[in-house]
């Protein structure tokens, strides 16, 4: 008697059952597997020169893994405000490119870039002062029915239906933030601190699947400080992918994943928080030791 074979794919027998719709499912999956690997934000080789003999970012790299917290470090002037500038091509690069969640973007317009899911704040919070803190949350909502005109006369019934939606979400949002206290108030009445938080619930607002922050924790007070960490990390448990600048080395090195570090406008290092803070080139050119 002769055993049969065992291993499914040398059996023509064992597939036989498969529909056509099983076997175009596995080859979609065979397909698909290698990009899941990809990082969500990719960039190489990206140059700008303003002028001059030295270049503001020269050759540079980054990677951003899907679900990290990725720190991005370096003295003053290394180039890191005009990286993420360049990212969200808030300003063109001479050379490069940039990958986002597989697509290239660096030939995109900013706001095209930010409804594809890649959001930033700013060093110096932005908000509209004469506005409510709520309306300025509201106004980050993204694909509202009501934006076109002709909607507003024939879709009024969505419209409601969606603001009163996006009303919900704001108020979750500034609940998490603890802004709620503070709904109704016009946005410049905040502090620094607070302008922060509502700069990160206003990202939140589009649905972001990155976000960069620029400086969460410059000019702010420790206990706010330490607020912050507690948002950017539950954000992130719940999914939620950062690519982080600061100087703040503490918050650095207990928010992030991997840390990526720029000298004169160029790639220093890179590595685990640890391995950063044990680099000798790191410690002379960041921290002057």
């Amino acid at each position: 008697m002769v055993d049969e074979p065992t291993n499914p794919q040398s059996s023509t027998g064992d597939r036989a059952g498969e529909t056509l719709a099983d076997v175009l499912a596995e080859v979609q999956d065979r397909a698909i597997a290698p990009r899941l690997e990809l990082p969500l934000l990719a960039a190489s080789g990206l140059v700008k020169n303003f002028g001059g003999t030295c270049c503001a970012v020269d050759r540079v790299r980054i990677e951003v893994p899907q679900g990290s917290i990725t720190g991005l470090v370096g003295p003053n002037g290394a180039g890191k405000t005009t990286l993420f500038n360049l990212l969200s091509n808030a300003i063109r690069s001479d050379q490069g490119r940039v990958l986002f969640d597989g697509e290239p973007i660096h030939h995109l317009q900013p706001h095209i870039i930010a409804r594809m899911g890649m959001v930033r704040t700013f060093q110096v919070a932005r908000v509209l002062s004469r506005l409510s803190v709520l309306d300025n949350l509201l106004l980050a909502a993204q694909k509202q029915t009501g934006e076109k005109f002709w909607n507003t006369w024939f879709q009024q019934k969505q419209i409601a239906q969606e603001e009163k939606t996006q009303r919900q979400k704001a108020f979750e949002i500034l609940e998490s933030i603890g802004l709620a206290h503070m709904t109704n108030e016009y946005a410049g009445a905040l502090s620094g601190g607070q302008r922060k938080l509502l700069e990160m619930g206003r990202a939140l607002m589009a649905e972001p699947k990155l976000i960069l922050l620029d400086e969460p924790a410059a000019g702010v007070n420790p206990t706010l400080i330490n607020q912050i960490c507690d948002r950017i990390q539950g954000w992130n448990r719940d999914g939620m992918t950062f690519l982080i600048i600061e100087h703040n080395m503490d918050v650095i090195m207990s928010l992030c994943d991997r840390v990526w570090v720029l000298a004169e406008g160029r790639n220093l290092a890179d590595g685990t928080p640890a391995e950063i803070q044990s680099n000798p080139e790191v410690l002379e050119a960041y921290l002057g030791q």
